[in-house]
């Protein structure tokens, strides 16, 4: 998984065609096993990086839990060292609570959680942990953007064998590590940032249960004791 086993590929990929349609059709088959999930649970655990002016990087973590029933309902609980939120959509109103203040908000809406993940950043300036899961395999799944893609090998994530892809994008290289056989699923994701001579980058791990024991109810949100409401702020529009 370093960085010169990577290279090795590239040097070798053709100049006039940077794109391996294999590599891009490994993203395709992955989003489309991920929108057959109708019920599953998965933990990510984030790790990201920092860099000071002087060129330093600290390195933060963060964890997320998420219950996902598919096509409107997901429950998702993000902490890290210093604030806790979870999110609740149960097809007909989303809630963002913040346990540590004990404050939250709710919006009506109704879609799909994918239609979710756009409106929450455009509209409210809110980031659901790993977003892109509720994108691959939809139309707006972002193909065409891909500047170059090669397939890296394989390696062991989690004690699975995956199958490791390489893209860049504008700004930014990423790498997914994807099961390897017929049902995929992402088992790690770092993003490298291209906008910064440091090159920070983003950790995600993926832990998976394709059978979870979660109730329906799990996804109405029902304030806690004393929970004041409060206004989720739109994004002033330019």
């Amino acid at each position: 998984m370093g960085a010169s086993s990577a290279a090795a590929p590239a040097s070798a990929a053709p100049s006039q065609n940077l794109v391996d349609p294999s590599a891009v059709q490994a993203l395709k088959n992955m989003g489309t096993y991920l929108r057959t999930l109708q019920r599953y649970q998965v933990t990510l655990d984030l790790t990201g990086e920092r860099v000071l002016q002087d060129g330093q990087k600290l390195m933060h973590s963060a964890s997320a839990d998420i219950d996902v029933a598919q096509p409107n309902r997901i429950k998702a609980a993000t902490t890290t060292a210093t604030s806790r939120r979870v999110l609740n959509f149960d097809g007909k109103k989303v809630s963002l609570l913040f346990p540590d203040s004990n404050y939250y908000s709710s919006v009506d809406y109704a879609g799909t959680v994918g239609d979710l993940v756009q409106k929450l950043r455009t509209d409210f300036g809110v980031e659901l942990p790993a977003a892109d899961l509720f994108v691959w395999g939809t139309p707006a799944a972002p193909y065409d953007n891909i500047q170059s893609a090669m397939n890296a090998g394989q390696a062991i994530v989690g004690g699975t064998l995956c199958d490791q892809y390489a893209f860049r994008q504008a700004g930014i290289d990423w790498q997914i590590w994807l099961t390897a056989g017929a049902n995929p699923l992402p088992m790690k994701l770092v993003v490298t940032s291209l906008q910064d001579d440091a090159r920070p980058q983003s950790v995600t791990e993926f832990r998976w249960n394709l059978k979870p024991t979660f109730k329906d109810s799990a996804f109405t949100f029902v304030p806690p004791a004393g929970a004041k409401a409060i206004n989720m702020v739109p994004v002033k529009k330019q």
